[in-house]
């Protein structure tokens, strides 16, 4: 049976000036898959993510995501793809059910689609109870299923999840990864990153990122076999422990050595060098530039190319999404 390639890369690569943060990586994806994107802090795995959100445009190379060009059509990309950062990404001025309509009018859902997936996805995390409280008073762990299932609200073929269970507690990282399955037994790939490296073992295939290079891509147990190693961590520190850009730190803990607040191109201090969004605001998902009213969006420059940011003006928002919401 041929598998059905929704992501295929070819020499990708992201400079940075003289700084190659994503250095002619090639791969694929295949629809439903669980796609584990891995390794150290600096590593070149957000640059790379970035790409293929179509968010940033690569400096060379090819790639295709859900079979449009990463060039050419990155708008039909954003439309097909669901986001979460490893930052929460809603708002937590907002209720859960506001939350839920807003991304809803941003992916393009209709009134009636909107009401029956809300309901759903309310039942089926077993939020019923907080629909009209705060998002900011609900504990991590359920902040983070919320983002999640808002990320796949629109049904999109790829899913990309940036470290999507930091902070949470194990049991709630196993509930989150039971909703990853459920999504694959769907069709919908996920491409995941993590530091958790028990994490790796659940995902259908895994890739290791060292000093933007892939140095690995297999299944956990044939890397487990190719290395002789007994867990996803001894082959994690197999491969970066030759690292020149930062030190490797798998479960969970960031890797801030002594000296390294530069970040190429004078950006402020994120992964690979990427500029953070405006203090207070959360990320939109893939990067939609969303202008409904009473929201402002805000551009600023990040190694060369200009990103958009939304920049939210409460007042105005909160008032029209719970006039609808009520």
């Amino acid at each position: 049976m041929i598998k059905e390639v929704v992501i295929k890369t070819d020499k990708l690569t992201k400079r940075f000036g003289e700084f190659i943060a994503t250095n002619a990586i090639t791969f694929e994806v295949y629809a439903g898959e669980i796609f584990g994107f891995l390794g150290a802090n600096g590593a070149g795995k957000t640059t790379a993510m970035k790409m293929l959100c179509g968010l940033s445009t690569p400096s060379s190379g090819s790639a295709s995501i859900a079979g449009f060009d990463i060039y050419k059509q990155t708008e039909d990309i954003k439309k097909n793809i669901g986001y979460m950062s490893q930052k929460f990404s809603l708002y937590e001025d907002l209720t859960v059910l506001e939350n839920i309509t807003f991304f809803g009018g941003i992916y393009g859902l209709t009134d009636n689609a909107l009401k029956d997936k809300s309901q759903k996805l309310i039942d089926t995390l077993g939020l019923k109870k907080e629909t009209h409280k705060l998002v900011g008073s609900l504990p991590l762990g359920w902040k983070q299923k919320l983002a999640f299932s808002v990320a796949i609200l629109h049904e999109p073929k790829i899913v990309f999840l940036d470290e999507p269970t930091g902070g949470v507690d194990p049991v709630t990282r196993r509930q989150f990864w039971d909703l990853i399955y459920d999504a694959s037994d769907k069709g919908i790939t996920l491409f995941v990153t993590t530091h958790y490296m028990d994490e790796a073992e659940y995902c259908n295939r895994v890739t290791m990122m060292v000093d933007g290079v892939i140095k690995a891509l297999d299944t956990p147990a044939r890397l487990k076999q190719q290395f002789s190693a007994k867990t996803m961590d001894d082959v994690f520190y197999e491969l970066a422990r030759g690292a020149k850009r930062n030190i490797a730190t798998p479960v969970g803990n960031i890797a801030t050595p002594a000296g390294n607040a530069a970040t190429p191109a004078g950006n402020a201090a994120t992964p690979a060098g990427n500029a953070a969004p405006p203090a207070g605001h959360a990320a939109t998902p893939a990067g939609v530039a969303v202008t409904p009213a009473g929201v402002a969006v805000k551009r600023y420059d990040e190694g060369g190319s200009v990103l958009q940011e939304v920049v939210s003006q409460c007042s105005g928002m909160i008032f029209l999404l719970r006039a609808r919401c009520s």
